[in-house]
Parts: structure tokens; C-alpha cells; sequence
């Protein structure tokens, strides 16, 4: 099952690349979404498929990456078709084709349990997505597309050398090389601790600079805020998704070794480094795009942190990787509208939203009021959880520290946001032409009330999927 769901993707997208109607071409996105997601409940309904080879595994925290992956491709394929009618004047072929290699790539990264292999798919990631980033050719476009593509390409090397490092340390314990995790969880006390250390430190600066943790997210905000909006919500709730998981396999590792205390203080560190770097260039931030991508620095920065924290806030860690990824998708999605209104990211021109374009406005001011762990909302579940576990586990100044960075990110953000919310657009803006359309409005919409759900209910399947990872983790 493994293999179609990797590999069904990426046959869409070859069909995509041969069909020559730029109007034909972004409906094929819908299609693979519809078939994807499908597979996926399908597949988590049956622990027997989520096996296919020693190096194919869906382990329980995959599920979950798995599941925020293809929901959120199938909001935005949506989005996506309905965008590209607005950009009939674009060529559409690379960017619908290179849609559907991300997902399958994606699902090769979810599934892959052999670290050689989970190194490939995730350099695989960046190639496909810096041709989405330039879809807008524009000069500042083919910048950011550089930065990511040379930032990305630096991390990626950190992080092969920190999986030969891993290798040498199985090497070094008296055991045969080994590059699969279940075999390097079974043996995982007898690897070498130096050569471990140095490998997991390696690893969360590789990986990490995919995630976009301080200081190696450089490329975020000049990637996030040049790319289209739904590119950006796919790289804010997929690619760091996957980045994530590749750490969290990393951690287990070095648990089931006995360096807990050594891996927790690394990840609360880089958490709250990551939170007051993204603080602070959110306060007086004049690009309401490139606000979004320092958020979702700060978010990573959140998840490094539950993860350093360990046991009891692993709940709400795992848990705000989906809200996380939803509610991502909302803010970049309306983003999206709003900068297409009005032809614009700077505070200067944007403002008045809400009048302007009624919907998308609220639903930017309500992802704001999400994102920043407002009540009733998703976020504020999984970062209550998290502040929870800090204070269950006896760790009162990272618990201190984060509710500070907390109200630092909720200023800096809020200032922004409601500048571009209230007020009373110019009549230049105010003449001009734009309606939002069902398919551009209506997956945000859905994905705001999935943000909503969770905040008031989580259903049993889905707490089920949680509590799965949280003791896949514990597991040592």
C-alpha cells in the first residue's frame, strides 16, 4: 500500500506534465486529493498495510504526519484550482505538476524507515517545491527560490553527515552498519555515545533548517512571503511536518539509548531560541506575509520544545502538529486572498480588509486569534497541554519563558493583523474588481471549523492516533 500511495502522486503528476490545457490541468489536483485522502483513511483503518518492506513502515507519529499531510493537500487543491484561475496569464504546468510530486514525495518521507532513504525524500521536498516558489517570476521570487534552494542544500549536508555519523556510531558499539530505525532502536544501548551526540546534534541542525528553527530559518520569510499562498501553506503544514518527523525518529533513537537529558536540553533550547527570534521580528513587522513565516518559526520553536520536554507534554506536542498545520492553512489561504485584492503585502496599501473582502478578512483575524493559542481554538488545546506537561515535569522556567514569548508573539502579531483587518480601504483599493470565489473561500472556511473542532472536541479516532504516538515514543 506504501508504494501507491507514494507512487500515485507522482503518475498524476506526470499526467499533468503531458495534458496542454491550462484550464483542464489544475482539476487533476482535486482528483489526486480526493483518491489520496481516501487511501489514507483507508490505510489507518488497517495496522496490517502499514507494513509494506523493512524499509517502508508507518509507525504511529507518521500516521499523524500522514493524516495533516493529505488533509491539508486536499483543502489547498481545492484553493489551488480556483487560485490558478485568477493566473490564466501564468502557465500553470510546472506548478500543477510539481503540486503532485510534493505530495508523493511527502508520503515517501511519512513512510520511510531507513535513514538514507528518509534523507533522499526530504532533499527530494526541496527540489520540488522551489519551482512553486518562482511561479510568480518575478525578481524577488527567483531570490528567494536561490536562498531556499542554498539554505535548504546546507542543511540537507548537515544532515547526511549527521546520518553517516549515526551509522559509524552502531560501528563504533560493535554491531553491523545499520541505516533502519527499528534496528537502531533494538540496539540503540549499545551505539557509541560520542558518535550518537554528535550525530543527533547534526540532525536537529539539518533537519532543523527544513523545520525553520532559529537561527537556521533564514529562508522562511523570503520564501513564504514571494510564494503563492497556498504554496506557502503547504511548506508551513507539510514540509516542517516532515522535517519534524524526522527529528521526533532521531529522539527516539537517542531515548532508547539513554540520552534524554541530553537531547531535552538541545531541543528546549532551540524551541525557545526559535520563539524570541520570531518575536522579535514580529513587532513592527510591516509584510503581513513575512509575519506569517515568523510565526510558523515560532511554532516550530513550540514543538522543539514539547519534544524536549518529554512524557507528559508529548500529547499536546503531537496533538499541535495538526493544529499547527491546520490552522497554517487558513492563515496563508486567506493571505493569499488579501494579497490578491489588493495587489499587495505592505501595511502601507493593506488595510481595511475586512471590508474589502468580508470573508477572507475574518477568517485571517480568527486564524490570528487560533494561532496565538486564543480559546476556543485548537492551538490553545495543544499549547495548554504543553505548558502543562513544563510544569508536570518540573520545568518552571521553560514553562515561565514560554507564556512570555507567548504575549511577546500575540503583541508583535496583533499589531500587524489588525492593521490589515480594520480601517477603511482607499478608494483606489476599494474600486478595484475582486470577488472572493467559493473555491478560494470555502476550503478555508472548512479548514477554520476542523481548527474550531478541535479546540471544543477531539474525536476518538483521532485522540486514539495521539496517545498511539505519545507511547510509540515513551517506548524505550
Amino acid at each position: 500500500m506504501a508504494w501507491v500511495m507514494i507512487c500515485f502522486p507522482l503518475i498524476m503528476a506526470a499526467l499533468t506534465a503531458v495534458i496542454p490545457s491550462n484550464r483542464t490541468r489544475p482539476w487533476l489536483l482535486p482528483v489526486t486529493a480526493v483518491v489520496h485522502l481516501a487511501l489514507v483513511v483507508f490505510v489507518l483503518s488497517r495496522p496490517d498495510l502499514m507494513t509494506t518492506a523493512t524499509w517502508l513502515v508507518l509507525d504511529p507519529p507518521g500516521r499523524i504526519v500522514l493524516l495533516v499531510v493529505s488533509t491539508l493537500f486536499f483543502f489547498c487543491s481545492f484553493y489551488a484550482a480556483g487560485y490558478l484561475q485568477y493566473r490564466q496569464e501564468r502557465p500553470n504546468r510546472v506548478f500543477c505538476a510539481c503540486m503532485q510530486a510534493f505530495l508523493g514525495i511527502m508520503n515517501l518521507v511519512v513512510w520511510s524507515h531507513h535513514l538514507g532513504l528518509m534523507w533522499v525524500a526530504i532533499e527530494a521536498t526541496t527540489l520540488a517545491t522551489a519551482p512553486l516558489i518562482y511561479f510568480n517570476h518575478t525578481q524577488r521570487s527567483i531570490e528567494a527560490t536561490w536562498k531556499y534552494l542554498i539554505v535548504g542544500s546546507v542543511g540537507i549536508a548537515l544532515a547526511l553527515l549527521g546520518t553517516f555519523f549515526l551509522a559509524y556510531a552502531s560501528l563504533q558499539g560493535g554491531l553491523e552498519s545499520t541505516m533502519t530505525f527499528e534496528s537502531l532502536l533494538q540496539h540503540a544501548s549499545q551505539l557509541s555515545k560520542p558518535w550518537l551526540r554528535a550525530a543527533f546534534i547534526l540532525l536537529l541542525v539539518g533537519y532543523g533548517t527544513k523545520m525553520g528553527l532559529a537561527p537556521m530559518h533564514t529562508w522562511k520569510p523570503e520564501a513564504y512571503g514571494e510564494a503563492p499562498g497556498v504554496v506557502g501553506a503547504m511548506l508551513a503544514g507539510g514540509v516542517t511536518s516532515c522535517a519534524f518527523l524526522a527529528i521526533l525518529r532521531i529522539y527516539n533513537i537517542c531515548l532508547a539509548a539513554g540520552e534524554h537529558i541530553y537531547t531535552s536540553r538541545l531541543l528546549i533550547f532551540m524551541g525557545l531560541f526559535s520563539m524570541a527570534v520570531a518575536g522579535l521580528f514580529m513587532v513592527g513587522q510591516r509584510d503581513f506575509k513575512r509575519m506569517l513565516a515568523y510565526s510558523s518559526v515560532e511554532h516550530m520553536g513550540i514543538l522543539a520544545l514539547g519534544l524536549g520536554i518529554g512524557g507528559p507534554a508529548l500529547f499536546g506536542t503531537m496533538l499541535h502538529i495538526i493544529t499547527n498545520g491546520m490552522t497554517k492553512g487558513v492563515l496563508f489561504l486567506s493571505a493569499g486572498n488579501i494579497h490578491r485584492a489588493y495587489g499587495s503585502k505592505s501595511l502601507d496599501q493593506v488595510y481595511g480588509a475586512i471590508r474589502k473582502v468580508p470573508l477572507s478578512g475574518s477568517l485571517f483575524l480568527a486564524g490570528f486569534l487560533a494561532i496565538t493559542g486564543s480559546p476556543p481554538f485548537g492551538p490553545f488545546i495543544s499549547e495548554f497541554a504543553i505548558l502543562n506537561g513544563a510544569f508536570g515535569a518540573g520545568r518552571f522556567v521553560a514553562a515561565g519563558l514560554f507564556l512570555f514569548l507567548l504575549l511577546v508573539v500575540f503583541i508583535g502579531m496583533g499589531s500587524t493583523v489588525l492593521q490589515v483587518v480594520q480601517g477603511t480601504p482607499s478608494p483606489e483599493i476599494a474600486a478595484k474588481p475582486y470577488r472572493e470565489s467559493i473555491l478560494t473561500a470555502a476550503p478555508v472556511v472548512a479548514m477554520m471549523a476542523i481548527v474550531l473542532l478541535t479546540g471544543l472536541y477531539i474525536p476518538a479516532p483521532l485522540s486514539t492516533l495521539i496517545n498511539d504516538a505519545v507511547a510509540f515514543l515513551e517506548c524505550r
